[in-house]
């Protein structure tokens, strides 16, 4: 066996080790990492105790400590700082008694001896192999030895989960954003609870009809809890959020999740075609847009892209179901799960807007880009045009493009409700809409909870797509642990 491989255990202990006392100088992170190992922490516990009174680095500084009394200079430093607060007082022609300017002077001498001891102290640790006796020091000791590494595994696992969450930039970047998810989806669900239950809409007259009697009513608030204090409300739908227990919906009596949970397969689907559908077709245009700027292709180009942002979807639905359903007969006018060209005009429908958006900021970004200096400099050193723009125009100028597409992808995942209505598409953003006129709370909660989500992992999506395409951006990353 090679000597490399025999040192490859300790290696991976002392790295680990390390990994450790970095993560530990962060407070919310070192008890995190206790509490994920409690078990293990109890025998850290139990040996720091036992060792504490056999520390060696107690008598080494108790030997500093009466040397640095023995040998004088404990008493002329004491008296070189009385002398300068007696010139000071002298100087400054104050009024100040004997027992002011001595209690001045031993405040100074405390500190200079404190400063100068661990001077002393800390030189003789450079010295030798002594170390200071603490909680953090003992736990990092007995991780680099075999035997307390493998009781740290056996009895800590989860800690080590946790420090390699924090350990990974990328991956310590994306458990932030999702813990500050937690916190998005809570103020959301606050936000809206409170403005639904503030709303002058009664839910039960709406559903069971004005000519309902007050003990239906009183009845139908007494099944779906609305007789309840607001905190108490509040706090079940809440706890329902992170239990993925909704209830059960006030019109139709369906489970809410499962609701949502059967119509997010279709909004999703729809969106990402729609999706496809308009970078397909926005990116390249925008790109050859901006490199023939000013010609006849950029003018009408940008003709049809105010259009396509213009242009209201609802009309541009019937259009598309009038002209290639009812009288060309290619695509089906409504949506059907078993048939994806069903998919094709409310793709293309939904897509428009986003298409003529991204097409637009694609050529406004890579104008931008392709004057800059680094562009020019590219050109004089011979690359090609189509090098230059491809390799280094493009992924500075998507980056705001990017941020469109984000946005613009979130806002059709929650609200897609027009196309969906046009098209008969039992999706997401009609279920919303129709609900929150109810107002059927357990469904609107759901419904914008499933919104709140969506635009948090979307954001996070394009971040990471941020630091794909832009180092400077991945380098932040890397230096924020």
């Amino acid at each position: 066996m090679k000597k490399e491989d025999i040192n490859k255990p300790a290696a991976y202990r002392f790295l680990v080790s390390e990994a450790y006392k970095t993560a530990s100088q962060e407070r919310h992170v070192s008890w995190g990492l206790k509490l994920l190992s409690f078990p293990f922490q109890l025998l850290v516990l139990i040996r720091y105790l036992f060792n504490k009174h056999r520390d060696e680095s107690k008598r080494l500084i108790s030997i500093i400590e009466h040397q640095f009394e023995e040998s004088g200079e404990s008493a002329e430093l004491k008296k070189e700082l009385l002398r300068q607060e007696e010139r000071k007082t002298a100087f400054l022609d104050q009024s100040v008694s004997r027992s002011d300017i001595e209690k001045n002077a031993e405040h100074y001498y405390q500190r200079a001896r404190q400063r100068e001891i661990k001077k002393r102290i800390d030189d003789q640790y450079r010295k030798s192999d002594i170390r200071p006796q603490d909680f953090l020091h003992e736990t990092t000791s007995w991780l680099r030895e075999p035997l307390g590494f493998l009781l740290s595994i056996i009895l800590g696992f989860p800690m080590y989960l946790l420090l390699w969450v924090v350990s990974v930039p990328v991956i310590r970047y994306v458990a932030n954003r999702l813990v500050a998810m937690l916190f998005v989806i809570v103020g959301v669900t606050v936000i809206v609870f409170t403005l639904l239950h503030l709303s002058p809409s009664d839910a039960a007259l709406n559903i069971l009809g004005e000519q309902a009697t007050p003990q239906q009513v009183e009845n139908f608030n007494q099944v779906h809890g609305l007789n309840d204090p607001y905190v108490v409300q509040l706090w079940r739908t809440v706890k329902g959020v992170f239990t993925f227990d909704l209830g059960i919906s006030f019109e139709g009596n369906e489970r809410v999740v499962a609701t949502i949970m059967r119509r997010f397969p279709v909004t999703l689907q729809l969106a990402f075609f729609a999706l496809m559908f308009s970078v397909t077709v926005a990116l390249p245009s925008g790109i050859y847009a901006a490199v023939k700027a000013n010609t006849t292709f950029d003018h009408l180009f940008m003709f049809i892209a105010l259009i396509g942002i213009s242009i209201p979807s609802f009309w541009q639905g019937l259009i598309f179901i009038l002209t290639f359903s009812i009288n060309l007969g290619w695509l089906p006018a409504t949506y059907s799960a078993s048939n994806l060209a069903s998919l094709i005009m409310p793709a293309v429908v939904l897509g428009t807007a986003l298409m003529a958006s991204v097409a637009r900021m694609t050529r406004s970004s890579t104008l931008e880009v392709i004057n800059e200096d680094y562009i020019l400099t590219a050109r004089a050193k011979g690359l090609s045009s189509k090098r230059v723009i491809l390799r280094h125009a493009v992924p500075n100028a998507l980056i705001p493009v990017i941020t469109i597409i984000g946005l613009q992808f979130s806002a059709m995942l929650g609200g897609a409700a027009v196309t969906e209505q046009v098209f008969n598409i039992r999706g997401l953003g009609s279920y919303i809409v129709n609900k929150q006129f109810v107002p059927d709370i357990p469904s609107v909660m759901g419904g914008v909870i499933y919104i709140a989500i969506a635009l948090s992992i979307v954001n996070l999506i394009v971040d990471l797509i941020y630091s794909f395409l832009d180092p400077r951006i991945r380098s932040r990353i890397k230096n924020s642990q």
